[in-house]
């Protein structure tokens, strides 16, 4: 009997050293957690999640639009809004059923609908919104619901007993894009700035193409142990898509 009880517990010992070694080396594997026809969200960590909703556009046809929605004790911090209201309200349905947690706030990346085009939904909600403060001056150009409070340069908010970082470091897809940092899990979102492996160039219409690079490297110092990256558009990887994206504009 005292045999069976050391090996049981020598197996259960193994299978928590695994478990712990799992997280720790960042090897979740990512799984689908809600579907619909207008929604698809990804849990990809522990308390991370992205939310992928879809914008009907004459030059790319119907395109997938990623945002991230982070946890941590019941509270939620969540960037870029699905693409439409409609989107929005399944998504903060899905937070408040299936997490039981608190939308403490919704960051906008930059202006363009598919980070803030369901906006108006989580204003509906309570739920307090944040943007660079360029972002509220291009989205006051556009018919488009505004953030209600901006910031300088970075912004730092609480979820839980943990914080997120949303940050400014230069001009690229647009001139106001920002990317979240959520540190307790080393996972970025990168929103349209961050290009997904193999992808192309995408819309160029309120980009800095010449300083796209470098805003990039800011970001790639700024952050050395990133382990996920999302990008605005496609598949999340690790911080390579940050290279790739670094070459994909670097000039001569």
């Amino acid at each position: 009997m005292k045999v069976i009880l050391k090996v049981l517990l020598i197996i259960l010992v193994s299978l928590t050293v695994l478990k712990c070694n799992t997280r720790k080396n960042g090897l979740f594997k990512p799984k689908t957690v809600y579907e619909s026809k207008n929604l698809i969200i990804t849990q990809i960590s522990e308390n991370s999640f992205k939310h992928t909703s879809f914008l009907q556009t004459e030059s790319f046809g119907n395109v997938p639009c990623n945002g991230l929605v982070v946890r941590n004790n019941n509270e939620i911090i969540i960037f870029d809004t699905p693409t439409n209201d409609a989107g929005s309200e399944e998504l903060i349905k899905w937070v408040n059923e299936s997490l039981h947690s608190k939308i403490n706030a919704i960051i906008p990346t930059h202006f363009h609908d598919d980070c803030l085009g369901g906006l108006k939904a989580f204003h509906s909600h309570g739920i307090p919104s944040y943007s660079y403060f360029k972002t509220i001056e291009f989205t006051k150009e556009t018919n488009s619901e505004i953030p209600e409070n901006g910031f300088n340069d970075s912004l730092i908010l609480k979820v839980g007993n943990a914080t997120v970082i949303a940050k400014y470091f230069g001009e690229g897809h647009t001139k106001d894009n920002i990317v979240g940092y959520f540190p307790s899990e080393d996972i970025m979102f990168g929103g349209c700035l961050i290009k997904e492996l193999n992808a192309t160039k995408g819309y160029l219409g309120d980009a800095n193409v010449s300083e796209w690079s470098n805003t990039v490297t800011k970001i790639k110092t700024e952050y050395p142990n990133v382990k996920i990256v999302i990008p605005g558009h496609g598949e999340h990887s690790d911080k390579k898509i940050l290279d790739y994206t670094i070459n994909l504009f670097k000039t001569e």
